[in-house]
């Protein structure tokens, strides 16, 4: 039986690396080359989602046909949104569901993750019609939920940055790296504090070019005032954490603050009262950026491991955790619905924008205040924890 196994094995290896894409689809044989698809249909749910509230008024005469949408008006705008983010949060959930804790190659739930597209393509269109017959109440009380989701993979990206940022700060710093990225670590971190200063003015330039905006000029003074703590911390002598790290967590922090909302206070309001193609190439690169950075964290689980094992993975584990992966977008489908409304259900939006308005504002400004602070108890938690080791002995 083992031999059959170990065979078996062997066969889809040969598989993986001779064959075509469409074979390895067809034979289930790759779970790398299965995240392009999940992220493909996430991809393609969100500009539905998309869709339904900038272009939903042509959609109107078909929606009035559907049980749940009140003559058509339920499933527009902002309930648009929710209701076709919901079949693509239902679709990751159960994909979650049956693909959690998958460990090895080769059994039913790997073959399942990385293949049967045409069934769960199938399954993913049910999903996504299913909410559309849902009533209002229903898709109003997932509205609710879907903020505490959207918060739970900001969350999640938060540790998966902050991880790779330690991790490629201690690869350059090993002992077989030093040498030879001493000179590389020092002109990333300087290209960094360039682009966060750079950053910073011109936020002051478009953000608060009057007085008056004394919530704008706040928001940016205290990136700046937290990108200095960071790099103080981070510089002295207990923690000699370099000035890679700070530099790039600089470049995260500026990132979240890059917009603060306000529309007397925004230099460049006066030339968007319509849409023009810098809104439409910002709205698709926020899109696959955001695409992007979930497909980035779902295979990122090790980072959310409490116990580290440092035992080299056997030939046939899994390459990435299954589960986290799914459940990584279905959080990011709750939080790519926020974006899309603005966090706030009643809130309107104009076309080709996204996470525009206060609330926006609010929750990237507590998420780069959580980001420093998570950064600053990495950096001191080891200290603190040795001196009162060191105290009780």
């Amino acid at each position: 039986m083992e031999v059959g196994e170990s065979n078996s094995g062997n066969e889809r290896r040969i598989i993986s690396k001779d064959s075509s894409w469409c074979s390895q689809f067809r034979n289930a044989s790759n779970p790398w080359m299965a995240r392009y698809a999940y992220a493909l249909i996430f991809l393609v749910a969100n500009l539905l989602a998309w869709a339904a509230r900038d272009y939903g008024r042509g959609a109107l005469t078909e929606m009035k046909r559907l049980k749940g949408c009140n003559g058509g008006k339920d499933c527009l705008d902002a309930e648009g949104v929710l209701r076709v983010n919901l079949g693509c949060f239902i679709f990751y959930i159960i994909m979650f569901l049956s693909t959690a804790r998958t460990s090895k190659l080769n059994n039913v739930r790997d073959t399942w993750h990385s293949g049967w597209w045409s069934v769960k393509i199938a399954l993913w269109v049910v999903t996504t019609v299913i909410p559309f017959l849902l009533p209002s109440e229903f898709i109003q009380i997932y509205g609710e939920v879907a903020h505490f989701g959207a918060g739970v993979f900001l969350l999640i990206q938060l540790i998966s940055i902050i991880s790779f940022i330690t991790w490629l700060n201690e690869c350059c710093e090993s002992e077989k790296f030093a040498a030879r990225c001493r000179i590389h670590v020092m002109f990333f971190a300087t290209t960094a504090y360039v682009v966060c200063l750079m950053g910073i003015i011109l936020m002051y330039i478009w953000y608060a070019p009057k007085p008056s905006c004394l919530l704008n000029i706040f928001f940016i003074t205290w990136t700046l005032v937290l990108l200095q703590l960071m790099t103080s911390v981070s510089l002295h002598p207990k923690v000699d954490a370099g000035i890679l790290t700070p530099g790039l967590m600089g470049l995260y922090v500026v990132f979240l603050c890059c917009e603060p909302a306000g529309g007397n206070c925004i230099r460049k309001s006066d030339s968007a009262t319509k849409t023009d193609w810098l809104s439409i190439i910002s709205f698709v690169v926020a899109i696959l950026a955001i695409v992007i950075a979930t497909f980035s964290t779902g295979i990122d689980s090790k980072c959310f491991q409490f116990r580290k094992d440092d035992t080299p993975p056997a030939q046939d584990d899994v390459p990435y955790g299954y589960g986290f992966f799914h459940f990584v977008f279905a959080t990011g489908a709750m939080y790519f619905a926020m974006l899309l409304i603005g966090w706030n259900s009643h809130h309107s939006m104009r076309k080709w924008t996204i996470d525009v308005g206060w609330t926006s504002t609010w929750v990237r400004i507590v998420n780069e205040w959580l980001a420093v602070c998570v950064y600053l108890w990495m950096l001191i938690a080891p200290i603190i924890w040795k001196s009162r080791h060191t105290g009780s002995t």
